[in-house]
């Protein structure tokens, strides 16, 4: 037989702090993911089935899980591994499962894969 425990409000050892869960829950991370373009390999991930590499510097991701919409918030960070103009972008549309983005260089506009691209999303699970 399956347990179910219901919490309302999570306090501190000493009953002073307290917040609500779902605070907890919706203000938790959905996805993140740790993507190598080079390889097209996702080192370390949650909720991220999948990346499809459109061509240099240019990545979707699909998630496991589903978000509700394609307006949940998404951050992508990179470290330089080309150039020190490199930044990262979100690019196109968001759909509720899926997030593209580009790895490209400032000076010159040209895309570039790197080796150390970060992604996290937040928002509400289907």
């Amino acid at each position: 037989m399956a347990s179910e425990l219901r919490v309302n409000t999570l306090k501190d050892a000493a009953g002073n702090n307290s917040i609500a869960t779902s605070f907890v829950a919706n203000g938790s991370l959905k996805y993140w993911g740790f993507i190598n373009q080079v390889t097209g390999t996702i080192e370390d991930t949650l909720n991220i089935a999948s990346e499809l590499d459109n061509g240099t510097g240019d990545t979707t991701i699909t998630l496991s899980s589903a978000m509700t919409n394609g307006f949940h918030s998404s951050n992508v960070s990179s470290q330089p591994v080309v150039s020190p103009y490199e930044r990262p972008k979100l690019f196109g549309l968001n759909t509720s499962t899926t997030q593209r983005f580009q790895n490209e260089r400032t000076d010159n506009g040209v895309d570039v894969d790197t080796t150390d691209l970060s992604i996290q999303g937040a928002g509400d699970l289907a």
